[in-house]
């Protein structure tokens, strides 16, 4: 497995493993992907990585920003996505480290996360990557006719700022 910068031509990869995750109901508010030209704008340009193995993407992890306003430059929104056949492989850990280590490269000193309270394998792999949990936001809003409850995670850089 190795991990690279996401080409142009992936984008349809994501959005299926994307779906796969929307599909647990666990990973988003969101209920369908959008097409991957729609898909491909809500991200930040860098650092956008892929994981793939043998020729095919199984993951990726990308930024999205928090706020158009500068002052808020360095702080992105978090997004890690595993295909459903290569999960617990440890390969949302490897994204996730990668990702934390070009975000700081690239300037980024907060990065933020917000996951379902029952998604529990995502708050403990963020927690093993230095996020902690400064927040609890309830109802925040309903999924699939049911009120969610997410966590708040930040991370911040110990490089920048």
């Amino acid at each position: 497995m190795t991990i690279r910068t996401a080409r142009p031509e992936d984008w349809p990869a994501l959005v299926l493993i994307y779906q796969q995750g929307i599909d647990t109901g666990q990973a988003t508010f969101e209920t369908q992907a959008p097409p991957p030209d729609e898909m491909a704008i809500k991200y930040l340009p860098a650092p956008q990585l892929v994981a793939e193995q043998n020729g095919a993407v199984i993951g990726y992890a990308l930024l999205s920003a928090v706020s158009g306003r500068c002052v808020y430059g360095g702080v992105a929104e978090v997004s890690v996505y595993v295909g459903a056949t290569a999960r617990g492989q440890g390969i949302g850990g490897q994204l996730l480290d990668r990702l934390i280590t070009d975000s700081e490269t690239l300037g980024f000193w907060t990065l933020q996360a917000g996951i379902f309270t029952e998604n529990t394998a995502s708050v403990a792999l963020h927690h093993r990557h230095g996020f902690r949990t400064i927040g609890y936001r309830e109802k925040l809003g309903q999924h699939n006719g049911v009120w969610r409850d997410v966590l708040l995670l930040e991370r911040r850089s110990l490089v920048v700022g």
